[in-house]
């Protein structure tokens, strides 16, 4: 679960279908897909889309995804956004997914995927503190289930629309990523979280894009700095004066807005753009408030992460 802070940057359209012949036309819910590994926090997600106004179902098999959604369209718009919790339970169904995802695809369904993401260590002291068995582990280990599970997972995990790493997360702080992914009442193209987070204490495993800021000067070097991060204005002032930091923040963000433009275009609603230090206390954090700004100002919802400020 993340230390430190988090903000916002604030800055879903239906498509129609006939529920019959002669028929008014009626929108097709919004479908969001919950999946991901055993003990990442599937069902914490769901409950979270439940209370935000979701119809939330649990271990739908894949191939009664198209069906639920058309069931939707007849609901005359009281049943507007759907959420499906898929996972290894229903693995003798599994297989199916791919299928039905092209088959929403071919009908403009607006569908995004959420996979849940921990680490071995993570997951295997969530399994042994509830005394409960992988479902996938058989007369192994735990440790045997979370290998077969992610390699089962692999490719929905690549394919997915936001991946959320739930290792150091705690219920609330799960709750509080979704909530602000979507909790707005209009769904903007595009989101983006800015993340900072120090090297040595490993990569986030959700970043679609890592930044290193350590060619800059390490502020941690100056007394009078290192006991501030890079949210006070004396910090971000000394990095962004040191030879190469307003450079590299304008060439970034001129490659983020193309590469905005391009997940608009292909329809991809989130990334994560995770931006390191040694310790994720200083120059990724003045630097990750400036990219979140430019975003911010290009149009993008941005939420600013500091994943590790405030750890040493």
């Amino acid at each position: 679960m993340e230390h430190g802070h988090e903000t916002t940057h604030r800055t879903g359209a239906s498509h129609p279908t006939g529920t019959g012949p002669g028929e008014p036309l009626a929108p097709i819910p919004e479908l969001v897909i919950i999946s991901g590994m055993s003990g990442a926090g599937r069902s914490t997600a769901a409950k979270c889309l439940e209370d935000l106004g979701w119809f939330v179902v649990d271990n739908l098999p894949p191939a009664l995804i198209p069906t639920m959604v058309d069931l939707g369209a007849r609901s005359q718009g009281n049943v507007a956004r759907i959420a499906v919790v898929v996972d290894v339970r229903g693995r003798q169904f599994f297989d199916n997914l791919r299928e039905s995802l092209a088959d929403l695809a071919t009908r403009n369904v607006k569908r995004r995927v959420i996979f849940l993401e921990a680490s071995d260590d993570a997951l295997v002291r969530r399994f042994e503190s509830v005394r409960r068995p992988h479902p996938l582990q058989g007369s192994g280990r735990i440790v045997d289930g979370i290998a077969a599970e992610r390699d089962l997972l692999r490719e929905l995990r690549g394919d997915a629309d936001l991946v959320i790493d739930t290792s150091s997360l705690n219920v609330h702080e799960l709750r509080a990523k979704l909530d602000a992914q979507f909790a707005g009442e209009e769904e903007p193209e595009l989101r983006a979280t800015v993340m900072s987070f120090g090297f040595k204490y490993g990569l986030p495993v959700d970043a679609d894009l890592v930044v290193d800021c350590r060619f800059l000067p390490n502020p941690h070097w100056v007394p009078e700095l290192r006991p501030f991060t890079g949210l006070n204005d004396e910090v971000a002032t000394y990095v962004f004066n040191q030879p190469g930091a307003k450079e590299f923040l304008d060439r970034y963000a001129e490659l983020l807005h193309i590469i905005a433009a391009g997940y608009r275009r292909e329809g991809k609603r989130y990334v994560t753009i995770a931006v390191g230090c040694t310790g994720g206390k200083h120059r990724s954090v003045a630097m990750s408030e400036r990219l979140a700004a430019r975003l911010a100002a290009d149009g993008v919802e941005t939420v600013t992460v500091h994943r590790d400020m405030g750890r040493e």
